[in-house]
Formats: structure tokens, sequence, C-alpha cells
């Protein structure tokens, strides 16, 4: 499969990519540093934990499997109103050294499942209007401790950026009279840049790739949030989303992933977006806000789909 440089649009953001495959790099060239830790006591393995922090768990036959703590080093926090919000780290495992993508299908489902616990509760807050839960793995993806942790974001501030987003949706609805995300899979799940799809979720790559590899993963059905997933689809959702951070773990190739969704609005697609970080936005995005990506999302399709 031969590409020239070609410049995309995103589906229906006034966004826009260079994609400059003259640029490409095979993953197995991809060297990239594990999250480092301190030598020393590791607060997030089960006998280190402050039981003061815990604010829920998830058991199986009485051990504990994911643990929701505070965050004690806040950017935001529910008693400064001129920064409101709160902040969680989800223990994802007890072990200490075990990779996300080397858990098993069922624990990374846990680990969604306790993101829709707390959604679920910080949601009951009416002053919240934004529940970010993410994952970063590798130094490049801004993680610094080793033993494997999510993390939830949520503030009174609904991002500009999101903002943004839910407009443009909301007017391809009023000019198409349907979800654009609901046509967005239609599409996808006919192209070239189809990764896997069953009867609960789609997984592909985006048309305007920002990143080498970016990969999303929506419910079929059209749902808001995390807590509307029904048990199959967490389950759908935790076979695919292993599925693709094993491919990434193989390379050592750091990356972010997240949750998309706006508690306030029902008329949003939920789903999740990963995003590794092999690549390293330079003075062309910095300065244009034009993004240059070297891996054509139909090659990152056919990396995953291997």
């Amino acid at each position: 499969m031969k590409f020239k440089s070609e410049i995309r649009k995103d589906y229906f953001l006034n966004k826009y990519v260079i994609i400059a495959p003259i640029r490409v790099k095979r993953p197995k060239e991809v060297k990239e540093e594990s999250a480092l830790s301190k030598p020393g006591l590791c607060y997030f393995c089960p006998e280190n934990i402050d039981k003061k922090s815990v604010i829920d768990i998830i058991k199986k036959n009485g051990k504990n499997l994911v643990t929701s703590i505070s965050n004690i080093f806040p950017a935001v926090s529910l008693n400064n109103y001129k920064a409101y919000g709160t902040q969680e780290v989800i223990i994802d495992t007890p072990e200490h050294t075990k990779e996300f993508a080397s858990l098993s299908e069922m624990q990374i489902e846990l680990v969604l499942k306790m993101f829709a616990k707390r959604t679920e509760e910080i949601s009951k807050d009416k002053k919240i209007d934004y529940i970010l839960c993410f994952k970063n793995h590798g130094s490049k993806a801004g993680a610094s401790i080793i033993h494997p942790h999510s993390q939830i974001f949520a503030s009174a501030i609904l991002p500009p950026e999101i903002q943004e987003e839910l407009e443009y949706a909301k007017k391809y609805k009023r000019d198409n009279k349907n979800c654009p995300y609901c046509d967005i899979i239609k599409k996808e799940m006919k192209s070239k840049r189809k990764i896997f799809e069953d009867k609960n979720i789609s997984a592909f790559t985006p048309y305007a790739s920002q990143y080498h590899y970016e990969a999303w993963i929506f419910t079929k059905r059209h749902l808001d949030n995390i807590t509307k997933l029904n048990k199959n689809e967490f389950k759908s959702f935790a076979k695919i989303l292993k599925k693709l951070l094993v491919k990434l773990q193989k390379y050592n190739i750091a990356y972010n992933f997240f949750l998309h969704q706006i508690i306030s609005d029902n008329s949003q697609h939920f789903y999740l977006k990963i995003q590794p970080r092999e690549s390293i936005w330079a003075g062309v995005e910095l300065g244009s806000g034009l993004v240059i990506n070297s891996i054509p999302p139909e090659i990152a399709a056919k990396f995953y789909s291997k």
C-alpha cells in the first residue's frame, strides 16, 4: 500500500492533519523508556495503601482487585471554589510490576467497571460538569510510577475543546438528522481503517489521526457515558482494549488512553481514544496547529489487525 502526502480534515471538526508517509518508521525501530519509579516503598501495593485515602474497592473472593484512592497532589479539590473538582487514582491491580496490557481481560473489565462506579458517584455532585477517566503508560506519556494505575479528573469546567466538539456534533446532527459518530462508525466499518468489530463495539483508526497508531473504540449502541454499558459491552470493550494495548506493548510504545464522556450531555456518543506517544509534536505542530502524522491510519489498522 503506497501513500503520498495528503492533508486530511477531521470528520466534522475544524481540524487538519498532514499524513506524510515518507517519514514513516516501522514500530520495531521505536525505543521507549518504561515508566520509572523511585526505589523503595510503593504506596500502591496493597500492604502500603493508606486506608484513609481509600474511596472505593472492587473485590473478588475477599481480595482487593481494583482500588480507588484520593490523589494526594490534586490540581482541583472540592473545598476550593476557585478550582473546584476532584481527582482520584485507580490502582489497576494489586500486582506491582504487571503492565496493564498484561492484565487478564477480566481484570481490565474490572478497571472499566471502576471507572463506571466512580463516574456515577462523582456525577451526583451537580457542580461537576466533566469527568475524565484516563491512563498514562510510559515516560513519554507522563507516567512516573511503575505500579499499574489509572486516574480520574473531574472538574466544574467543561474544557473549551470538548465544548467545541459538542457544538460541532450538534450542528452535524441538525444538518444530517443523525449522530455524527454513529455515521462515522458505519463508514469506518467498511473502510481500510477498520480494526475490529463485534455486535457490541467497533474499533478503527480515525481518518485524520493526530498520533501514530491512534485508535478509537466505540459502543455500537448510542450511549453517552460508561455507566450505561451492559455486561456484554464491558466484556467486548475489555477484549479489544487489551488486544490493541498488547500490540503497543510488543514494541514498548508509550500511550495515553481516555474516555470521552460529558455527564451533562446525554446526546453525545461515548468512546475511548488510544493515543500512542511514539511521535513528538514539534515546531510545525506547536507553531501552526497543523499536525504531521507519518503513519497513515490505514497502515496503523493493519498493524493492529495482524
